[in-house]
């Protein structure tokens, strides 16, 4: 299995890029999730785009955001496996790079994330540490993440 991912900005993805991206974000965070919301933010204009790729098949994604968009600190979002390539242990190394991936392009510093509550526990074992009381997002229960 090869594995493979590149960082790039909402300018530099290509239109097959970008139409992979937003289609696997509406497949698993409206469909599969059954939320209707906008995922469209106007916030992937100003961040940068992780790309993940098993043996050259688009498999995931998210966004690095810079402090002020959405947190105060850094932030990463919209974190997405393809379900046709999960209980592959990529959520692990997505989050792996995305965290190299936001220190590479916006320095060290804390990361804040919008974590679905029930995936606590995984963010747990990236070291972010919960932050405050659970929160509804469109229906979902969500907490702040912060690694320091």
């Amino acid at each position: 299995m090869t594995l493979n991912y590149c960082i790039k900005s909402f300018d530099e993805l290509t239109n097959n890029e970008l139409y992979n991206l937003l289609r696997l974000r509406s497949e698993i965070f409206v469909v599969e999730q059954n939320c209707a919301y906008l995922d469209l933010d106007n916030k992937d204009q100003k961040s940068f785009h992780l790309l993940y790729y098993v043996n050259n098949e688009f498999a995931g994604s998210t966004r690095l955001v810079p402090a002020g968009l959405s947190f105060e600190e850094i932030s990463i979002g919209r974190v997405v496996i393809a379900s046709s390539h999960r209980g592959l242990g990529l959520g692990v190394k997505l989050m792996e790079a995305a965290i190299e991936g936001c220190q590479q392009k916006f320095g060290n510093g804390p990361i804040r994330i919008g974590a679905q509550y029930h995936l606590s526990k995984f963010y747990q074992s990236l070291g972010f540490v919960e932050q405050g009381e659970q929160y509804d997002e469109d229906g979902i229960p969500h907490i702040e993440m912060l690694r320091a």
